[in-house]
């Protein structure tokens, strides 16, 4: 992302174990009510944990804010924090380094950002979030389970997931 003619990155990475099948949606699609193979589970029991990075300077405050917007990114993808889910949203930023405690000057300055330009940076949060929580299931493996033991929790089927983005592309797509 570009501020103030200068180029800046913001990533996410997500312990993604939350939810219900029933609310998973990928680009606006229920995907979840359309794969109902392999459930293990009917009720959410799982959490979601969200770690934002940016080199983006930003005050502390500014970075408490960015992470609130992890929440939204995971509304995105279906779910709504269930009740047993212990969400857990950090951000953190590279900017601004400073010396070792007791090495530095008395006094430090910091460089951050104006609030009136992060309106473009709460929307890469949320976008990176909803793609985080995307990757982790696509690249996710088939694992076996210990609560309870001697099942096996799948992998999300990519080719199907494939196959319903597809078509319900092939359906917004204007005739003509």
């Amino acid at each position: 992302m570009t501020v103030a003619g200068q180029e800046f990155s913001i990533g996410a990475l997500v312990q993604a174990n939350h939810g219900i099948r029933d609310w998973l949606t990928i680009c606006g699609e229920p995907i979840g009510e359309l794969m109902q193979n392999d459930r293990l589970i009917d009720r959410e029991t799982g959490s979601i944990i969200v770690i934002l990075a940016t080199d983006l300077p930003m005050r502390p405050d500014q970075l408490q804010r960015l992470a609130r917007r992890a929440g939204l990114g995971i509304g995105r993808a279906g779910t709504p924090g269930g009740n047993n889910s212990g969400d857990i949203f950090l951000a953190f930023s590279t900017a601004n380094p400073q010396p070792m405690p007791g090495l530095g000057s008395s006094f430090a300055s910091m460089r951050h950002i104006n609030d009136d330009l992060l309106d473009p940076i709460y929307l890469a949060a949320v976008d990176a979030t909803d793609e985080a929580i995307i990757n982790a299931m696509v690249a996710a493996e088939d694992t076996p389970t210990f609560k309870p033991a001697g099942k096996v929790c799948r992998a999300i089927d990519t080719a199907r997931l494939v196959e319903i983005l597809q078509a319900a592309a092939k359906i917004r797509q204007p005739a003509g």
